[in-house]
């Protein structure tokens, strides 16, 4: 995961008005330091060190600062402006200041948090799948097609979750409207394909790497020896209904890449994710799906200085896109995890560097984005409606849950495979599993809600979702990694939800009805 994994959340903070000009011509902290008299000590204490690595920074200003002043001051500290968001307050920066975050969370006037994005210096990425690839053979294509019955895309016979979240009678009804796009944060996505082409929204799409959105023709697509997330989860959004392979959820939606995954790492830090909000909501994109954690830290602690200050910035920049109108929609994780637990065991984190095992309790170190504030939280599911053998989950904290895929629920279909048939980079189809699966078929969802009902607003939308989801109690048995049926011992109930499921399993066809 990164990884394309987990989902996340939390509050924005308006910035308003101007900060008082003195402000801009404050000291730093190492020209005070400078003693009086001395001229030529005080120019070589003003000037910042710069002998550590080049990190990435995002700074989050006070409520009556301006971004002017703010890049004054990181100016004076070593540090050098990438971007910046006035909607928000939050600018991204690069130094190698070793004493960067430091200097500028002295100057309280200015900043209310300030973190590095990243352990590892910066280089010229992960998901939520769990296991690799499995590409679709010519022999099963051919027994799909077939089985197809008439109005059937060729291999829609194996999507087994279409059939699950009532979809296929969904699109009897309304395959959802051309003016409503999800925007897939992620790895890139191939909009060559023929199963996507016909559904692409160039105009929506971006490279968002780096913390700057690059709109050139193809920068959102997959690099040459990177990921087949982002394309695999913009297939089950919006596939077309064209004679042509698979069928998505939202087949008559538009569908919207925005890449954020690092190339050759496919890691997913803080300044493009950020960019990724803003640009969806700049851009009119009603629903995102996020299947991914925030790299590099699995869980980001509101109790350490550089992780509250990702916090902050991913929290405002999801709030502010949610005030314009996107649903967000994001991945419960694959770690089996209990995310309304007082302690879980994070062993990976942080993943751009040596891990150090730590613990964590999940109401103060964060999974993001899928704990965020207003954020939708996904776990998954497989074809005997189970909880999927990998998918975390978490009373309270996961809100619907959708078809993710389960190699151990194996379908009555001509594949007999339980995992999620989608697109592949290059024009082909495959096989995935894991919380990255589930969440495109709730932003599917989403978007026919939003087609039949053009003017709701986000909290609307999930609302009617959780409103809309086919309830589902505690099992008494669930699949473990080996495929032995075990007690459900691990499922609670409260308030009309369970841990493993939240309010219930969506459903397409009351969306559309």
């Amino acid at each position: 995961m990164a990884h394309l994994g987990p989902g996340r959340r939390r509050i924005a903070v308006p910035v308003g008005l101007a900060l008082t000009a003195s402000l801009a011509f404050l000291p730093s902290v190492a020209a005070s330091a400078a003693p009086l008299g001395n001229t030529a000590g005080a120019a070589a204490a003003a000037k910042p060190d710069t002998s550590g690595p080049k990190l990435s920074y995002v700074a989050n200003l006070n409520t009556y600062a301006t971004v002017q002043a703010a890049k004054k001051a990181i100016e004076r500290a070593g540090g050098t402006v990438v971007t910046s968001y006035e909607q928000i307050g939050v600018v991204v920066a690069h130094s190698q200041n070793p004493d960067f975050a430091k200097q500028l969370r002295a100057q309280r006037g200015l900043f209310v948090s300030v973190g590095a994005t990243r352990t590892a210096p910066l280089k010229t990425v992960q998901t939520t799948e769990e296991g690799t690839t499995q590409k679709l053979s010519a022999t099963d294509a051919a027994k799909a097609a077939a089985t197809a019955e008439a109005g059937q895309e060729p291999l829609e016979p194996n999507q087994w979750d279409l059939r699950a979240i009532k979809a296929d009678e969904a699109h009897k009804i309304n395959d959802g409207s051309p003016d409503v796009t999800v925007g897939v944060i992620d790895t890139g996505v191939d909009d060559t394909h023929p199963d996507l082409a016909a559904n692409f929204s160039k105009e929506q799409s971006a490279n968002c790497v780096g913390g700057v959105a690059d709109t050139t023709e193809g920068a959102w697509r997959p690099y040459a020896d990177g990921s087949d997330h982002g394309t695999h989860v913009a297939g089950t959004i919006a596939a077309a209904r064209n004679g042509i392979g698979i069928s998505g959820v939202a087949p008559g939606a538009k569908v919207a890449a925005i890449k954020v995954s690092e190339p050759g790492t496919s890691l997913f830090y803080t300044e493009a994710v950020v960019c990724g909000f803003m640009f969806a909501a700049e851009k009119g994109i009603e629903v995102t799906n996020n299947s991914y954690y925030v790299d590099p830290w699995y869980f980001n602690c509101k109790t350490d200085d550089d992780q509250k200050a990702l916090v902050e910035a991913l929290g405002r920049a999801s709030k502010y896109a949610e005030r314009k109108g996107v649903l967000n929609v994001a991945s419960a994780g694959n770690e089996n995890w209990d995310l309304s637990s007082n302690s879980i065991t994070d062993d990976t984190s942080p993943d751009d560097a040596t891990p150090v095992p730590r613990t964590v309790d999940p109401h103060v170190c964060l999974d993001l984005p899928t704990q965020l504030p207003g954020v939708v939280s996904v776990s998954a599911t497989g074809d005997k409606g189970f909880k999927s053998y990998y998918s975390s989950y978490g009373l309270g904290v996961v809100d619907v849950a959708a078809p993710g895929g389960d190699k151990w629920q194996v379908p009555a279909t001509p594949d007999a495979n339980g995992r999620v048939l989608s697109t592949l980079p290059g024009g082909g189809y495959g096989y995935k599993q894991g919380t990255s699966m589930a969440g495109p078929h709730v932003a599917g969802v989403a978007a026919l809600l939003k087609s039949a009902h053009p003017t709701a607003t986000p909290s609307q939308l999930q609302a009617m979702l959780k409103a809309q989801a086919t309830k589902a109690a505690c099992p008494e048995k669930v699949y473990d990694a080996t495929g032995t049926l075990i007690d459900a011992t691990t499922c609670e109930s409260k308030w009309g939800q369970t841990g493993y499921y939240g309010y219930g399993v969506v459903d397409a066809l009351k969306a559309v009805k």
